[in-house]
C-alpha cells in the first residue's frame, strides 16, 4: 500500500511542487520502503529521531526537520538536516549559523510565520523578520542560507479560513522576496500544506508540501 498511497498523491501533486514525506515515529524498514518506491524527500520532526535513522538509511535521502527545533539541538541537527524548516527566532537562526559555522557547512533554513488562530503555534510575525533581515548581525552571516517561508493553517474545517491563512502567507513571501531576496535565485520556497490542506495550499503557491498520513496511514 505504501508504493500505491505514493504513486496516488505524486498523481495529484503538479510539477514544481516538492513533497516532504513525513516519517516521524515511523520505522527504518518503512521509510526504507518508501524510498524504494521513489522518495527522496522526507522530513522529522524530533531531533533524536532523526539522529538515530539517519545512519541507518541511503545517504542521498534528503532530510528535513519540520519540528520546533530547540537551539541545544541545533548541534546535532546542522550536520544532518538539507533544510530547517521553523527558523521561528532570531536566537535560533544565530545558534543555527554558529553550529554549522564549526563544521564550515551552509545550512539552507526557512523562516517560519505564525499564520494560525491557534496560539500553540510558534513562528514570527513580518515585523519580526524584517528586522532580523535588515539587522547588521544577520548581514554578516555566512552559513545560513534564507530560502523562503514556512507555515501552518489552523487545524479546523473551515477552508475558508484556511485559504485566507495560506494567502497571507504568500503575502509575507512575496514581499521578501521582492524587498530583500530579488538577487537570490535559492529563496523560492513556499512550504505550506499538510494531508489535510494541501490541496488548498497548491492552489495559493505552496512549492513544499508535507505530508505522512497519506502515504504512510493514520499513526497508532
Amino acid at each position: 500500500m505504501l508504493k500505491e498511497n505514493l504513486q496516488n498523491l505524486m498523481h495529484d501533486i503538479p510539477a514544481g511542487v516538492r513533497l516532504v514525506a513525513v516519517s516521524k515515529t515511523q520505522p527504518v524498514q518503512t521509510i526504507r520502503a518508501v524510498y524504494d518506491a521513489g522518495q527522496r524527500i522526507f522530513g522529522e520532526n524530533k531531533v533524536q529521531e532523526l539522529i538515530a535513522k539517519h545512519p541507518q538509511l541511503p545517504k542521498d535521502i534528503e532530510w528535513h526537520f519540520i519540528g520546533h527545533l530547540q537551539r541545544n539541538k541545533v548541534k546535532l541537527i546542522v550536520p544532518v538536516a538539507k533544510l530547517i524548516h521553523g527558523i521561528d527566532s532570531f536566537k535560533l537562526l544565530k545558534e543555527v549559523n554558529k553550529e554549522a559555522g564549526k563544521i564550515a557547512r551552509k545550512v539552507n533554513c526557512l523562516l517560519q510565520f505564525h499564520i494560525a488562530t491557534e496560539e500553540t503555534k510558534f513562528g514570527l510575525d513580518c515585523k519580526e523578520a524584517v528586522t532580523i533581515l535588515t539587522s547588521p548581525e544577520y548581514r554578516e552571516m555566512k552559513f545560513v542560507n534564507i530560502c523562503g517561508v514556512m507555515g501552518m493553517a489552523t487545524f479546523t474545517g473551515d477552508q475558508s479560513l484556511i485559504r485566507q491563512e495560506f494567502r497571507h502567507l504568500r503575502s509575507f513571501f512575496l514581499r521578501l522576496k521582492e524587498t530583500f531576496f530579488q538577487e537570490s535565485p535559492d529563496f523560492k520556497e513556499l512550504s505550506m500544506g499538510m494531508s489535510g490542506d494541501y490541496r488548498i495550499a497548491i492552489e495559493e503557491g505552496s512549492t513544499m508540501v508535507r505530508i505522512g498520513t497519506m502515504i504512510f496511514g493514520a499513526r497508532e
